[in-house]
């Protein structure tokens, strides 16, 4: 798992290509909140936004996440650690007045853009 990638990754570039296109600037692989061992992808910290560009398998995408087949208690397990670990950055951001964008590895770059647009016009 050593060499799983955990910034720079294909859709990540990609949703940063697109943020850039709009003519947004941001933070890479920032820890939005001091003493917070958490990274988000895209950090806008005047706004006070976190983007997050997730993986179908790593955080377990509703749509495409498919449980292997051996060692399932293991990957069910860290699969389900994952997802809590989303949830409570989700709650730790929001309750130090933290906007959270999250964006799936299979939605569109530039939609995932176009949302992150949105919800900066609105803050």
């Amino acid at each position: 798992m050593r060499g799983n990638r955990n910034r720079d990754t294909r859709p990540e570039l990609a949703v940063r290509s697109a943020v850039h296109a709009l003519g947004l600037r941001y933070r890479v692989a920032a820890r939005p909140i001091a003493g917070v061992r958490r990274s988000a992808d895209l950090v806008f910290r005047r706004l006070r936004v976190a983007v997050f560009i997730d993986g179908c398998y790593w955080h377990g995408c509703p749509d495409h996440f498919v449980l292997p087949r051996t060692n399932v208690d293991y990957w069910s397990a860290k699969i389900g650690r994952n997802r809590a670990r989303d949830a409570e950055t989700d709650a730790l951001l929001a309750e130090a007045g933290w906007t959270v964008i999250r964006v799936w590895e299979h939605e569109d770059p530039r939609q995932g853009a176009d949302r992150v647009r949105e919800v900066l016009g609105r803050r």
